[in-house]
């Protein structure tokens, strides 16, 4: 498969058929994916794999309650865990709501889930100052996530990037024996999907591109 046709057609896999991601499989994809770049190339990227039913549970139930405020915001209207917009739901609606079953099962469901974390010791943080929730971190784990699913894809697997269980990034760090400097960035569910798609809907260029400016003409050919 070409690289174009790869990028084209990884999707967020959550269902999954039960057939085994085979560890040489999984090695090779973390073999390739390695080699994705991170800030001056300190390498940060460690990722724990799960293969154990009652780790992957446990995953699943720490993402819970992150998905009960996500599932409740979302039928509230809202883009959910929002950092501009406040929430007008409250903690007793919340607490009450039943998390949306794909957000946490296919922990359970998936031959193996991968957690991603990156060590804050090594990353260069330049936006730590800004007065705004902090991305620029991400920029050293992302791309070797994405590379992870990319690779998958081209194998023949799949899987999703969650985050809903980064909320209790304290928990999941006790529970896989991980150090406090690692953050928790991506709890990726994978195996094969029990439906390949190969046609995915995205914006076009000239939708998320503008020449000159923020407010410049959409970029078109």
């Amino acid at each position: 498969m070409k690289l174009n046709d790869v990028m084209r057609m990884t999707f967020s896999a959550r269902e999954f058929t039960g057939e085994p991601l085979p560890d040489d499989v999984l090695f090779d994809i973390l073999d390739n994916a390695r080699f994705a770049p991170s800030g001056g190339n300190r390498q940060g990227n460690r990722v724990v794999i799960v293969r154990d039913a009652e780790t992957r549970g446990a995953l699943a139930q720490l993402a819970a309650p992150a998905a009960k405020r996500y599932t409740a915001q979302v039928k509230n209207g809202e883009s959910p865990w929002n950092t501009i917009n406040p929430t007008k739901v409250s903690d007793a609606e919340i607490a009450s709501t039943e998390p949306a079953p794909h957000l946490t099962d296919s922990f359970r469901k998936a031959d193996v889930v991968l957690v991603f974390m990156v060590d804050l010791s090594v990353v260069a943080s330049m936006d730590q100052f800004l007065d705004r929730i902090g991305v620029i971190s991400g920029g050293s784990i992302y791309p070797f996530v994405w590379n992870v699913l990319l690779c998958a894809r081209q194998a023949g697997f799949g899987g999703t990037i969650t985050t809903l269980a980064a909320a209790m990034e304290p928990e999941v760090q006790k529970l896989l024996g991980a150090p406090s400097n690692y953050a928790v960035a991506a709890v990726v569910p994978m195996g094969k999907p029990v439906k390949m798609l190969t046609k995915l809907r995205r914006n076009s260029v000239d939708q998320i591109a503008t020449v000159g400016r923020f407010d410049g003409p959409g970029f078109k050919l």
